[in-house]
């Protein structure tokens, strides 16, 4: 089967053509799918109420089926006939952090397939921060079920280019906006029963969350679930945001840290291995291509995946990161990072 004609329409964030958002919007609603910017990742969306629609997103990245999807609305009415209740703590987080990038998961209503939740009786609903994406739903009129627009196991696009390369001729429409701004994706809240348990880091800090109602990490985060076990969140039970190179994560002290990275990278130079290195600060270290984030989490937020693509693209056999302290959106960074790497850890 030859390859789909992808429109690709670029559209401002800061002034979006609401011509070309109806463009999209039609796509949507005839059953097709979009890949469209949000402010944590590009998402690949399609009607949450169409099975078959749904379906089609599977298809696209090659996902699997039994990973369950985050549906996006454009307004806390729209949530009411997605759940069977609110309860007043999601009601209050809903108000304080909506929209941005919070994923609370509620008891699912009828109206939303199995094709979105896995099977599972829950459903994951946030309202994104990001004037495109909240015009395309606007436009549509229904939830878009979307979770990264990327080929499933690939680090996560942060960019309209990274979407291009990896779904061009697999899906109809791609919105290019720009650069998300976070980075990495939403932090996915279980609030369908008590202890109300964050299933996946994100870009909304559990130490914000906390101020407002009593929250509990899950149990597997820094592990695995059973393959036999159905994932409760995207991004728990199959290996994310991996590069093709062999990827190792280092933590501890920065200066012992930094010297570390330069004898481990300086031995797999000698081995003739292309080595690619991703550090907070500028150090001359032995490897074939080094990309600085910055000293603030944020920054190694931001660029993580898109440093990870390029290092792919640079065809880099080993990536060596240096580990940063999982706090605040750091929890988020460290959880993509040690999945990337397969859980290969050295602690210096």
């Amino acid at each position: 089967m030859g390859l789909m004609k992808t429109k690709i329409l670029k559209i401002n964030r800061n002034n979006p053509d609401l011509k070309l958002i109806e463009v999209a919007a039609k796509t949507i609603n005839a059953g097709g799918v979009v890949a469209f910017p949000t402010e944590t990742v590009y998402g690949l969306g399609a009607n949450a109420l169409d099975p078959k629609a749904v379906k089609k997103i599977f298809k696209a990245k090659g996902r699997p089926s039994d990973n369950p999807l985050i549906v996006h609305v454009s307004s806390i009415k729209m949530v009411r006939s997605l759940v069977k209740k609110i309860p007043r703590d999601a009601s209050k987080l809903m108000k304080i952090y909506w929209p941005g990038p919070l994923s609370i998961i509620l008891e699912k209503s009828d109206i939303i397939p199995d094709e979105v939740s896995a099977g599972l009786r829950t459903v994951a609903i946030r309202m994104p921060f990001h004037p495109i994406a909240l015009a395309l739903i606007e436009a549509a009129g229904v939830p878009i079920a979307a979770p990264s627009a990327n080929l499933s196991g690939k680090p996560s696009p942060t960019r309209g280019s990274d979407v291009i390369d990896d779904l061009e001729g697999k899906v109809p429409i791609i919105i290019n906006g720009g650069r998300s701004d976070i980075g990495v994706e939403s932090t996915v809240l279980d609030m369908s029963k008590k202890p109300y348990t964050i299933l996946r880091p994100g870009g909304l800090a559990m130490e914000s969350i906390a101020k407002h109602i009593s929250v509990r990490l899950h149990s597997t985060l820094g592990g695995t679930i059973g393959k036999n076990e159905v994932p409760e969140s995207p991004g728990m039970k199959y290996r994310h945001y991996a590069p093709k190179a062999r990827l190792i994560v280092l933590r501890g002290n920065q200066n012992k840290l930094t010297n570390a990275i330069k004898e481990l990278a300086g031995a797999f130079r000698d081995q003739g291995l292309k080595v690619g290195v991703l550090a907070p600060y500028h150090e001359e270290f032995e490897s074939t291509m080094t990309i600085t984030s910055g000293q603030q989490k944020g920054q190694m937020a931001s660029v993580l995946f898109g440093a990870l693509r390029e290092f792919d693209k640079e065809k880099m056999d080993v990536i060596l990161v240096a580990g940063i302290t999982a706090r605040g959106i750091g929890l988020a960074v460290m959880n993509r990072l040690e999945k990337a790497a397969d859980y290969r850890v050295i602690k210096i």
